[in-house]
């Protein structure tokens, strides 16, 4: 039995406005509160029955949880759930749930979209034929990738779609690293499974992908970068925390690598002293590669379906804290 006026809250920032969380939810008899990014999430939550929380970018840690005391459910807009205490919510019987179909496309379209901004130099074109430069040829040499390497870092499902648009592209393999990934469902999807030293030292372009965890934080840090060709271009559409932010700067600077293109930071919004905002032939966007209308459409109307399953007495289908 849910507390009366029961509420699921809504941890900004988030979308334009929660309609559809609205229509799935008050058949139950639930409210939806949201509380803006400006406001303390602990301080605005407690004594409001609580039930269950949605959340984006921010922090849902223990002292969110202990401001709800019969929250049942908490569920991420998106896949990545690094910004949830899962051991506290597991520890508490809270169900966690993500929503790891959406935004596919999108997100492979955007780490295409930064790939040839950063291999044709669009932006830095851009910026030269604005001021009156025209002409610059091989003074900024493009090199090229028709029957190029592409390395993986993670293949789900946005990893094989962002694949499947690099081949349109004429590259002629994947290189790629997942623990998931069996050898023979690599087979299958036409891929070859590498370790990261390998990846880093052959692929012409390398796209991450990963969870940001314990074990992936900053998986390419100096050592590693120093690994990949002067020609190589990274792509960062997953977390800003697998990379080293300081060291991808300086392989930048000092021209060791190619180019890079950045939709995700460390600390989001990054600083304006960030390294990576002054770095030669970078493309920067702001975590903004899962957008679309559809996509939003298709995360809150998600969302509030496995809140309704809470919510109903039963279990989320993209269950992630699993006890």
């Amino acid at each position: 039995m849910l507390p009366q006026q029961s509420i699921v809250a809504v941890l900004e920032p988030g979308y334009t406005d929660y309609a559809p969380e609205r229509e799935s939810l008050a058949p139950l008899g639930i409210s939806v509160l949201s509380i803006p990014a400006e406001r303390d999430a602990a301080d605005n939550l407690k004594d409001r029955n609580v039930v269950a929380l949605l959340v984006r970018e921010r922090p849902c840690r223990k002292v969110v949880m202990d401001a709800c005391p019969n929250l049942k459910a908490i569920v991420r807009y998106g896949v990545g759930v690094d910004n949830i205490d899962l051991a506290e919510a597991t520890e508490r019987k809270i169900y966690v749930a993500n929503i790891p179909d959406y935004a596919t496309n999108e997100v492979s379209d955007h780490a295409v979209a930064l790939y040839l901004a950063v291999a044709r130099r669009i932006i830095t074109r851009d910026t030269e034929v604005r001021r009156g430069l025209w002409g610059i040829g091989q003074g900024q040499i493009i090199t090229g990738h028709r029957g190029a390497t592409l390395g993986l870092i993670g293949f789900g499902r946005i990893a094989r779609a962002t694949w499947a648009r690099f081949k349109a592209l004429d590259f002629a393999r994947a290189l790629v690293t997942d623990p998931a990934l069996t050898p023979e469902a690599a087979v299958t999807l036409g891929v070859d499974v590498a370790p990261l030293d390998r990846i880093c030292a052959e692929a012409d372009v390398l796209s991450l992908h990963a969870p940001l965890t314990d074990a992936t934080r900053h998986l390419l840090d100096d050592r590693a970068i120093r690994l990949m060709k002067p020609t190589a271009i990274l792509i960062n559409v997953g977390r800003g925390g697998l990379v080293d932010e300081q060291a991808l700067a300086a392989a930048l600077n000092e021209r060791r690598i190619f180019g890079a293109g950045i939709d995700v930071f460390e600390v989001e919004p990054p600083a304006q002293d960030n390294p990576l905002l002054s770095t030669p032939n970078t493309v920067v966007s702001d975590h903004t590669g899962w957008y679309s209308e559809a996509s939003v459409r298709h995360l809150q109307t998600h969302a509030a379906d496995e809140l309704v399953r809470v919510l109903s007495g039963k279990t989320p289908l993209n269950w992630v804290n699993r006890w």
